[in-house]
């Protein structure tokens, strides 16, 4: 049996986790065909409230926490610092064979070096992607995740790219414990599996009496906007302005909404957070997804949207590169024009992010590196 403890903390790590441990249970019913696996959830609690977090186990279908840690709330510091002492305990008690970390947040390096400390085995799902911005906290925190990990599963051949430029061995070879690994992106996985289930299950579009590719959809929370007043400003006139003609959905991140005021932009329609299987029923039918996250980027190339971020660089290069993604910053004028350029567009999947089988590949690499390292 080999034993792995996942960390998570944040909203895009949930559906992540999610989509693996389907796949771990899939796996362990083949019984005497695959070597079982046992997964126990570390959730570190850096997402805590309602809308942010537990609404997401109830939809996702996630396995409870074993470990809930209520850490959030606090400056990256303090909060990476409670983070490690806790999880090194559950580490210890645990004696997991791998620990299990997903993306950039400060739940994924926490999780990182109190396994790393004990030397125990990391494995790091979307390893590999770079903005080339060290202002941005997710960029030190990859840099770091990815240094002392010992599988890092890579979801784009630019993400192992990445990698190569800096030095990492592609294959494991004598002399080094780690190896890259590009299984593809197990977003992908999820936004097939959730897709389905959202027609099922979502009333959003009748709650919220939306058209099908007839509005904006738009999420706004990285620091670099929510914290630059001039920035966070730009991008809300600019939305604005496009509602006037087109309805705009936002959903309010806690940290936008402790920034401005709704009332100052009366032709957006403010709404709070949604559960993800709305999120997705959103995506789905948006003409434009407009957004400075890295996940929505994907997610809106995955349900075939054109998408607006709003930031001066992104990790996914190759949808700006086929079209799909167009980077506006901050600039009023900027955004409203690939606003209107974008609405013209249809989008084509080109398989950048694998064929949707990235969960069983995950899955299977643990299995056989378990008997390597």
């Amino acid at each position: 049996m080999i034993k792995i403890t996942t960390i998570i903390g944040a909203r895009p790590q949930f559906i992540k986790a999610a989509t693996v441990s389907r796949a771990i249970a899939q796996q362990n019913q083949n019984g005497h065909q695959v070597t079982p696996v046992k997964e126990t959830i570390i959730h570190t609690g850096q997402h805590f409230d309602t809308n942010m977090s537990e609404v997401f186990f109830q939809e996702l279908e996630i396995p409870r926490p074993d470990y809930n840690l209520g850490i959030g709330g606090g400056s990256h510091g303090k909060n990476t610092g409670r983070m490690i002492e806790a999880i090194e305990d559950v580490l210890v008690r645990e004696q997991p064979d791998w620990v299990l970390v997903y993306g950039d947040t400060d739940s994924t390096l926490a999780g990182t070096l109190a396994a790393a400390k004990l030397h125990i085995s990391v494995a790091h799902v979307e390893a590999g992607l770079r903005s080339y911005n060290r202002n941005m906290p997710e960029e030190i925190n990859r840099i770091v995740v990815d240094q002392l990990s010992t599988l890092l599963f890579c979801p784009t051949r630019t993400a192992v790219e990445n990698l190569e430029k800096e030095g990492f061995p592609h294959q494991l070879t004598s002399g080094t414990r780690q190896a890259v690994v590009n299984v593809g992106d197990v977003m992908y996985d999820a936004a097939l599996y959730y897709g389905s289930r959202a027609l099922e299950k979502s009333g959003i579009m009748q709650t919220l009496e939306l058209t099908t590719k007839a509005f904006v959809l738009a999420t706004i929370h990285r620091a670099e906007n929510t914290d630059n007043p001039e920035r966070l400003l730009n991008i809300i006139s600019a939305l604005n302005q496009i509602a006037a003609e087109m309805p705009v959905i936002l959903p309010l991140h806690p940290r936008t909404k402790q920034k401005l005021v709704p009332a100052d932009f009366p032709a957006v329609t403010f709404i709070d957070p949604l559960g993800y299987l709305d999120m997705v029923m959103l995506e789905k039918n948006a003409r434009v997804i407009v957004t400075d996250s890295g996940g929505v980027q994907k997610e809106a190339y995955f349900h075939g949207v054109p998408c607006v971020t709003v930031r001066d660089e992104t990790e996914w290069l190759e949808l700006v590169t086929a079209g799909a993604n167009r980077l506006s910053g901050a600039d009023i004028e900027l955004i409203i024009e690939d606003i209107q350029q974008m609405k013209k567009l249809n989008i084509v999947n080109e398989e950048f992010y694998g064929s949707g089988q990235t969960a069983f590949h995950i899955i299977s690499e643990l299995q056989k590196r378990n008997i390597i390292f």
